[in-house]
Order: C-alpha cells, then sequence, then structure tokens
C-alpha cells in the first residue's frame, strides 16, 4: 500500500513539474460552450451538488467552435457543446455525424429594444412593426442601435438571418442567389447601426455607457436583463430564436454518456426550468411550465434559416464587406527591445493572418474588409509615426499585400512608452462614417514617457464622441495586467489575454469588436 501510494506521489509530482494539469474526474463533463452561457454558472455549481456532475465550460466564438467540432478537434478534448444554436455547425460538412443527442433547453428570440421614449416617439410600442418598417426608419434616420457581428456572436448572426429573411419576402429558407438582390435593403437597414460588439453581454454593457444610442438588436433575455428599462419590438414578419441544444458529442465515453444524461434531466425538470426562467430571462422549453406573463401571449413566427453554408457564409461576407458601417482599426503596437525574438515575429504572424492569410471560415472573417480604414502604430522609446491603410471597395489584395509587407518589416529595438503612443491614437483625426477602436498590444511596462494618469487626464479631456472609441488590450509577455485592465475600464474596452494563446487567436477574436 505504502509503494502503491509512493508511486502515485510521484506520478503527482512529475506531472506537476512538467506542466501538465492532473486529469479531470470521472463526474467531470467538459463543455465547449459560448459566452452565452455563463450566466447559467451558478445554476451548473448548483447542479454538481445535486446530480453528482460536474461541468468544466470552455468558452470559444460561434465560428471557432463550429470548427473546432466540425473538425475533430474538439474530440477528446470535450465531451459536449454548448452554443444558442446549432444550425451553423449544421450545414458543415461533416458536422452532424460528429454529434450524438442533442437536448434544447431553453428559447430566447433575437429582438429589437428601443428606449422608452423613443419606442413612443416613433410609435412602436403601440402597433405592429415589420422589419421592412424598421429598415425604413433606419435608412430615414430617426434612430440607432447596436449589434453584435455575425460573424462571432449568434445573436448578431441569428438577427441578420432574420432581417435579410423577411425584407427578401422569400417564401422559403434564403438563398444565395437572393442575397443580391436583398443587399441595398440590408444597407438601409444597417446605416443606423453605431454599435458593434463580438459578444451579446459586452454589447449590452457598450449599449448602457453609450447614452447616444437608441435601441439595441439582441436575445430577449439580455434586453430584459438590462439595468435601464427599454421596450420590446417583435417583429410581426418574424425572429430567429436561440434554443440552446446542450449536444453530447458521438466521441464522448460511455461514461460521459450518463452524466450528460443526468444533467440534462436536471435542467429541463420543472424546477429548473422556472429557475432559468426567473434568473436569466429565457424562456421554458418543457411543456407544462408557464411562461412569465412578460413575455407576452402573441405566437412569436421563426423565420427559416438558410439551408445551405455557402449562402450563410455569403450573407456574412456581404454584411462584413458590403452592409455595415465600415470600420476604422488603429493597432498600437509594442516594437520595444524586449520583443525580439519569437515575439516580434508573433505579432508579424498576427497582423498577416488579418490580411487574409487564415482561409479558415473564422479567419476569412477576421480579415480586414472591404471599405476598412486600418491605422498602425508602433512604439518603442516613442510613439512611431501612423501609417494608414484603406481597404478599398473592390479588389482588396493589393491593399492587403501592403499590410502585410508593413507587417513583415517590424523590428524590435528601444525602450516603451506605452500612454505616449496611445495619446497619439486617439489624438488621430477621425474617420467620418466609420466606428473606430484602437488594439493596444504591450509585452512589458511603461518606461518612457508620460504614465497612466497624465493618458487618464488627457483622455477625460477628450470630446464625448472620440472618448466612445474603445480600446481593446492585448495581455502579452510581462504586460502590467492591473494598469491594462484599468486602460480598459476607462475606454469601455476589453482586456484579451494572449500569453496562454497566441497574438493570433487574439487579434482574431478582437476583429468581432471591431
Amino acid at each position: 500500500m505504502r509503494r502503491a501510494l509512493a508511486a502515485l506521489l510521484l506520478l503527482l509530482a512529475a506531472a506537476c513539474s512538467s506542466g501538465t494539469k492532473p486529469p479531470d474526474s470521472p463526474n467531470t463533463l467538459r463543455v465547449l460552450a459560448g459566452s452565452e452561457i455563463k450566466d447559467l454558472e451558478p445554476l451548473l455549481r448548483r447542479a454538481a451538488a445535486e446530480t453528482g456532475v460536474q461541468v468544466k465550460l470552455t468558452y470559444t466564438g460561434t465560428l471557432d467552435g463550429a470548427e473546432q467540432v466540425a473538425s475533430g478537434r474538439a474530440d477528446g478534448e470535450a465531451d459536449a457543446i454548448w452554443f444558442s444554436s446549432n444550425r451553423y455547425l449544421s450545414l458543415i460538412d461533416g458536422a452532424p455525424a460528429r454529434l450524438s443527442s442533442q437536448t434544447k433547453v431553453m428559447v430566447s428570440p433575437v429582438v429589437l429594444g428601443l428606449k422608452p421614449a423613443k419606442a413612443a416617439e416613433l410609435g412602436w410600442d403601440k402597433r405592429p412593426v415589420s422589419w421592412a418598417d424598421i429598415a425604413a426608419v433606419a435608412k430615414a434616420g430617426k434612430f440607432s442601435f447596436g449589434m453584435t457581428n455575425p460573424a462571432s456572436s449568434n445573436s448578431g448572426f441569428s438577427a441578420l438571418v432574420g432581417v435579410a429573411a423577411a425584407l427578401s419576402d422569400a417564401d422559403g429558407a434564403l438563398s444565395a442567389a437572393q442575397i443580391g438582390a436583398v443587399t441595398p435593403k440590408l444597407k438601409d437597414f444597417f446605416s443606423a447601426q453605431r454599435l458593434t460588439a463580438g459578444s451579446s453581454g459586452w454589447l449590452a454593457d457598450a449599449y448602457g455607457r453609450d447614452t447616444s444610442v437608441d435601441g439595441m438588436v439582441n436575445y430577449e433575455s439580455v434586453l430584459m436583463g438590462l439595468r435601464e428599462p427599454v421596450t420590446l419590438v417583435y417583429p410581426s414578419d418574424g425572429v430567429v430564436s436561440a434554443d440552446y441544444p446542450l449536444t453530447l458529442l458521438a466521441s464522448a465515453p460511455e461514461h460521459k454518456k450518463v452524466l450528460y444524461g443526468k444533467l440534462t434531466a436536471w435542467l429541463r425538470s420543472p424546477a429548473v426550468q422556472k429557475e432559468i426562467m426567473n434568473t436569466t430571462h429565457r424562456r421554458p422549453i418543457v411543456p407544462g411550465v408557464e411562461p412569465d406573463p412578460r413575455f407576452g401571449s402573441s405566437q412569436l413566427i421563426e423565420l427559416p434559416f438558410p439551408n445551405q453554408r455557402g449562402t450563410a457564409d455569403q450573407l456574412i461576407d456581404t454584411y462584413l464587406n458590403q452592409v455595415r458601417v465600415p470600420a476604422h482599426a488603429m493597432f498600437v503596437l509594442d516594437t520595444s527591445g524586449s520583443m525580439r525574438g519569437d515575439r516580434i515575429e508573433a505579432l508579424r504572424q498576427a497582423l498577416v493572418t488579418l490580411t487574409g492569410a487564415d482561409t479558415s471560415a473564422s479567419g476569412a472573417f477576421s480579415r480586414f474588409s472591404n471599405r476598412e480604414t486600418v491605422t498602425m502604430i508602433p512604439f518603442n522609446s516613442t510613439a512611431g509615426r501612423p501609417t494608414s491603410f484603406t481597404v478599398p471597395d473592390r479588389n482588396p489584395s493589393p491593399v492587403l499585400a501592403q499590410i502585410t509587407e508593413f507587417a513583415e518589416r517590424l523590428d524590435a529595438d528601444g525602450g516603451t512608452a506605452i500612454y505616449d503612443s496611445l495619446r497619439a491614437a486617439y489624438d488621430q483625426p477621425a474617420t467620418p462614417g466609420h466606428y473606430t477602436s484602437i488594439v493596444l498590444m504591450t509585452d512589458g511596462v511603461n518606461i518612457n514617457g508620460s504614465g497612466y494618469a497624465d493618458f487618464e487626464a488627457h483622455y477625460r479631456a477628450l470630446p464625448e464622441e472620440r472618448r466612445r472609441t474603445p480600446t481593446f488590450v492585448v495581455l502579452f509577455g510581462e504586460s502590467d495586467v492591473e494598469e491594462m485592465r484599468e486602460v480598459a475600464a476607462l475606454t469601455g474596452g476589453a482586456v484579451f489575454d494572449a500569453r496562454s494563446t497566441s497574438l493570433s487567436s487574439a487579434f482574431k477574436e478582437i476583429r468581432g469588436y471591431q
């Protein structure tokens, strides 16, 4: 017995010294999930106590997750997946064979929420409103809204599919041939979009900070959970709803199938369905559980989803390159001496990835878009000269090649002037009619020029419109984590951690917010 115990301790010590993580317990169900599931974490902790099933969540974007599953990369790494919808995943060749049981847990339609005063001004609080009505008012400039990026978030994708299906007057699922015809109407609708985001939760936070935006297209559940109430507009011609299917992977071992069965039965029990409804504002999916009166009594029409992946991809591509308000993306990039070697090479590769070098679906949709302006501000002891590129509406390849050439010429030397360089980005003239955002990537701490306090004072003195530009911070190397979080919080941005993944992954994820 003592020898066995000693051997076990030696194995554990060897695992720790080599950096290998200890294995999960036999009662752990590993779930690859969308960020929308985060609000269920407290409930899942209770599930562990009541069912014995411990849920280990790993979050990923909608398209990245779909590609991981379809390619088989999720096999062995996850036992189940839990996204807002499996509709896009089911369109990928070979993906259905990777899936086993699917259990729908809850429902939330994607609808429009408006500030009550704006809804009353438009008369949308008293009469039925169609997506065509909304598009007409958007074209006239009478209201503004926020929506997530359909290449990154299911709520934005669902909204895009719903709007396109309704405005196309198609009898069934939207076809690739119909996208060209509906594009002018989509331009009218999205001309009113003023906020974008890579997740529905971050969009809600950004909407709460920006008082100039009238409303938001998002999950009903997110809209109902806002601090300030909004008037919900349920388009009369239909919506696309999320049904949150907890899905077992076909590769999951037998004992994980047992855990999956216990967990799904518990999640669909009447008491838990009511708790999900009361705490997350999602509709129950189990017959017999009475929906809360706040959901209303009218029957929602479900709009058809594309039945070909090519159609879905073409719709996203049309949104990014023709329909949406174009972006002005500024990159403030650390090229100090500490970036020499592998780090500067990782930065070069990350930027080249955004020029279309990554040919996966998520890579294609994260490349610099047509009509987008990209400004590079490399820095070391001082801020470098800003260099801007504007990707043309047609034939973007020559400009994307120029960005690639610029990235490959980056070299590392000198000190680190983070805040002088960030200030230089905020002092750049805004591009009219564009979303503006800043990406700050540094692998160290500020040692040259002004400090955080000086930057904060300068930022707060900027005109309100310039202060709406968020800074997305990429943690890398020995970044000052606390100070970088302060930068993101001050500017309404977010923090992305590339210390345990890669710069390319972080930059791709940020593209959903630009």
